[in-house]
């Protein structure tokens, strides 16, 4: 017996076991990004009218360049995520969909990516 619908077991389609996996990665990035955006708000507003020397300076700061780094890669992984969920459910058509979330993944990975190597250029001076 079979827990699956007639037009389920009709297409072959069943649960990828991955939900649950995703959810807790979309619940995990949302909690980080919580106390890492107040952060990140009020460091914005402390540093308005610094020049690229002070932000340079601040962003030496072990802690502000770790806590840039890790809202950045959150941000950026909490977005994909996000994304994919809305192209599974709303994007029509296998290719349109497959072409869709493997653009999702690599435009999340370049910028994030990006954003990242800017910030090291920047702290370690390049």
């Amino acid at each position: 017996m079979s827990l699956r619908s007639d037009l389920g077991r009709v297409r072959g389609l069943g649960s990828a076991k991955e939900g649950t996996s995703h959810w807790w990665a979309q619940r995990l990035t949302a909690v980080a990004l919580l106390p890492l955006s107040f952060w990140f708000v009020w460091s914005a507003i402390n540093l308005v009218g610094v020049d690229h020397i002070g932000f340079k300076n601040w962003l030496n700061e072990n802690a502000n360049l770790v806590l840039m780094i890790l809202f950045v890669g959150s941000l950026f992984y909490h977005m994909q995520l996000g994304l994919q969920v809305v192209i599974e459910d709303y994007v029509h058509g296998e290719i349109k969909k497959v072409t869709s979330l493997v653009l999702n993944l690599f435009v999340a990975l370049f910028f994030g990516v990006s954003s990242i190597v800017a910030l090291l250029k920047v702290a370690f001076g390049s």
